[in-house]
C-alpha cells in the first residue's frame, strides 16, 4: 500500500493575526480587537486536520513585544523565520518571498506530489505571474493538492475562488471560537471540531506494480483488438470470396441464355430453308 500524502504548512501568522483583529471587533466589539490573540496549537490542528505533517513553516517580525508569542508557536512544532521591520517604513521586510522560497522548495524536494497547506489571505502579485498563488498554481500543475485557510472577508477573491475551484478554501471564521481566544481571560479557546472540515488530495501517482498491471492490460487488450481485426479481415476475404462466386455464377447463366438464345435462331433459320 502506497504511503500517505504528507502535509506541507506554509503560515504567514502576520496576515493571519492582522486580519483576525477586525473579525474580533465585529464579533466581540472593541475588547476583543485589542485582546485577541492567535491559539496556535489549535490552528495547527486545524491545517493538519489530523494527516501527517512532513513540515510547518511560519515566517513573522520580531518586534519585542512579540517575543512571547513566537516563542508560543514555536512550542507545537513550527519552524520559524523572523525579519525585522523596515527601519523607514516600520513594514515587514521580505515575509512573502521566504514562504515562496520554502513553497517551491518543498515542490523541488518532494518527487510525488504531496498537500500543501497556505494559511494566508494575500493573493497579491498574482497578475505578475508572483506571490502565493502563482507558485500555489505551480505546485497543483505538479499534482499537488492545495489548501487555503484565511480569513473569508480579507481574502483576495481570486486566490479564494481558485483555491475552492482546484482544492479546498477553509474560512477560517468557521472556526472563529476554537482558533482565537481574547486576553485577561475574558474568552478562552474551544476545542477545534474537524467533522466538516474538507481536504485536498495530490494526484494520485501509479505505483511500479499499478504500472506493470496497466501495461499488461495495455498488451491484452492490444492483442484481443488484433485477433479481432484478424477475424474481420477473414470475413472480409470470405465475402468477397463469396461475390466473386456470384458473379461468375451469374455470368455463366447469361453465357447459357446467350448460348441457348443463338441455337434457338439457327433452328429457326433452318426450317425457313
Amino acid at each position: 500500500m502506497p504511503d500517505q500524502p504528507r502535509v506541507y504548512i506554509f503560515w504567514d501568522n502576520s496576515n493571519i493575526f492582522i486580519s483576525a483583529r477586525t473579525v474580533a471587533e465585529q464579533r466581540e466589539g472593541i475588547e476583543g480587537r485589542q485582546g485577541v490573540r492567535i491559539q496556535f496549537d489549535h490552528l495547527l490542528d486545524l491545517a493538519l486536520a489530523g494527516r501527517r505533517l512532513a513540515r510547518a513553516i511560519a515566517v513573522g517580525s520580531i518586534p519585542p513585544e512579540l517575543r512571547e508569542v513566537w516563542d508560543k508557536l514555536k512550542a507545537p512544532g513550527v519552524d520559524i523565520e523572523l525579519y525585522e521591520r523596515g527601519q523607514s517604513s516600520g513594514k515587514e521586510q521580505g515575509l512573502d518571498q521566504c514562504l515562496q522560497t520554502h513553497m517551491l522548495r518543498a515542490l523541488s524536494d518532494e518527487d510525488v506530489p504531496q498537500i500543501a497547506v497556505l494559511l494566508t489571505g494575500d493573493g497579491a502579485g498574482y497578475d505578475d505571474g508572483v506571490g502565493f498563488h502563482a507558485d500555489l498554481e505551480r505546485m497543483k500543475k505538479k499534482g499537488w493538492g492545495v489548501e487555503v485557510l484565511a480569513w473569508k472577508r480579507t481574502c483576495r477573491k481570486s486566490l479564494r475562488e481558485w483555491a475552492d475551484g482546484v482544492g479546498v478554501f477553509v474560512p477560517l471564521e468557521d472556526f472563529y471560537d476554537s482558533i482565537t481566544f481574547v486576553e485577561e481571560h475574558r474568552r478562552t479557546s474551544t476545542r477545534v471540531n474537524l467533522r466538516d472540515r474538507r481536504t485536498a488530495s495530490p494526484e494520485s501517482t501509479p505505483s511500479a506494480a499499478e504500472l506493470q498491471e496497466e501495461v499488461r492490460r495495455m498488451r491484452s487488450k492490444a492483442k484481443k483488438e488484433e485477433e479481432q481485426n484478424r477475424q474481420l479481415e477473414d470475413r472480409i476475404r470470405s465475402k468477397d470470396e463469396t461475390i466473386k462466386q456470384l458473379k461468375a455464377r451469374v455470368r455463366n447463366s447469361e453465357d447459357t441464355r446467350h448460348i441457348t438464345k443463338r441455337a434457338r435462331q439457327r433452328k429457326k433459320r433452318g426450317h425457313k430453308k
